[in-house]
């Protein structure tokens, strides 16, 4: 409740010297108006809770890649996904709102020939890669940044070419994100 309408009730009912039908009317109309304020309130707070979570796979052990081209990710198993922002079809998270955004990485890979580089890209961008080389063992990267973005501004997660991640039920591959506050 703003401090201002709490007040303006207050006096309402102090008066004393007031007819009570014109009080009674003042003090509905003065409800009414907070009533339409919490309402806004409610409506404003549930646009401002974006989170998501997801993993490159639900549980199937699987490597993407190596591919001729960079590669946009999708990641399917989303056990997170608040808001509704980020699109498990595409691989693609779209700010609702006007913001300061974190997002985390984390890549694994089977070591071999291929190297392991995920670029998060803002639109066409490359903002941060994260990438991991060598010959044997599993290997692993991890990345993250606060990004201002627009309304409607993407985000995603690209294979660099030549480049592979692992995944499994262990969800070892997995891409978060979440807004920290509105601008």
């Amino acid at each position: 409740m703003k401090t201002t309408a709490v007040f303006a009730l207050l006096l309402l009912v102090c008066r004393v010297s007031a007819d009570p039908k014109d009080l009674l009317k003042d003090v509905a109309a003065s409800l009414a108006k907070l009533k339409v304020e919490v309402a806004f309130l409610k409506t404003h707070a549930q646009v401002h809770k974006v989170t998501f979570s997801a993993s490159l796979v639900s549980g199937d052990e699987t490597t993407l890649g190596p591919f001729n081209t960079h590669t946009p990710m999708r990641f399917k198993y989303v056990p997170t996904n608040i808001g509704n922002a980020y699109n498990p079809d595409t691989g693609i998270f779209t700010a609702p709102v006007k913001g300061v955004y974190q997002f985390q990485w984390y890549v694994g890979a089977q070591g071999g020939v291929a190297n392991t580089a995920v670029a998060l890209i803002k639109g066409s961008e490359v903002i941060f890669s994260a990438l991991e080389a060598q010959n044997h063992g599993y290997q692993t990267s991890s990345q993250g940044v606060a990004l201002t973005l627009e309304a409607g501004d993407t985000v995603f997660l690209r294979l660099w070419k030549g480049s592979r991640v692992y995944d499994n039920g262990n969800h070892h591959t997995t891409f978060s994100g979440n807004l920290l506050y509105t601008i």
